[in-house]
């Protein structure tokens, strides 16, 4: 009877110990939708790049999930670094913000070793999107008020994770 609680204990702290070790894992940093709010680690990020919370020293590391709104996307031509620096200019990216000042507008110029990486989306393209939530009823809301403006007829939703990977 002793030897089976004695079993029973070390498979409780054993399962104990694995359920924190996964959940430690799936921490996930915490998207910065609005430009203006407060944020840790922004500095680590360049102006276009959507924010999110990123531990010191973090080499691998990616956001929670959140919806955005892709208004624009293009196809790159392969290994063609100059041509997904010029995809989408700063001066474009800035006038859109101006429209939704609460939504992060974001870009995706290119896709190299190292550098912010979006998922659900391809390596050999470039887009401009726009944070639109973390739930569905969210981003959908948001999809209505930028369909709303007239100029962007062909924005659509998309489900993602942002990342980094500095190794």
């Amino acid at each position: 009877m002793r030897s089976t609680l004695l079993s029973v204990a070390l498979l409780l702290a054993a399962t104990i110990s694995l359920a924190s070790d996964t959940a430690a894992q799936r921490r996930l940093g915490k998207i910065c939708g609005d430009p203006n709010a407060p944020c840790g680690g922004r500095d680590q990020f360049q102006p276009w790049e959507l924010t999110f919370g990123l531990p010191k020293n973090a080499v691998i590391y990616e956001s929670e999930y959140f919806y955005s709104v892709i208004l624009k996307s293009v196809k790159l031509p392969q290994n063609s670094y100059a041509e997904c620096e010029k995809a989408f200019s700063e001066d474009e990216r800035l006038k859109i913000q101006e429209l939704f000042p609460k939504n992060k507008v974001f870009a995706f110029k290119c896709s190299e070793p190292g550098s912010m990486y979006y998922t659900n989306v391809a390596n050999d393209v470039s887009f401009l999107g726009i944070y639109a939530g973390k739930t569905r009823v969210q981003a959908d809301a948001f999809l209505k008020t930028v369909k709303a403006t007239g100029r962007f007829p062909g924005a659509s939703l998309r489900r993602m994770k942002a990342g980094i990977n500095g190794t």
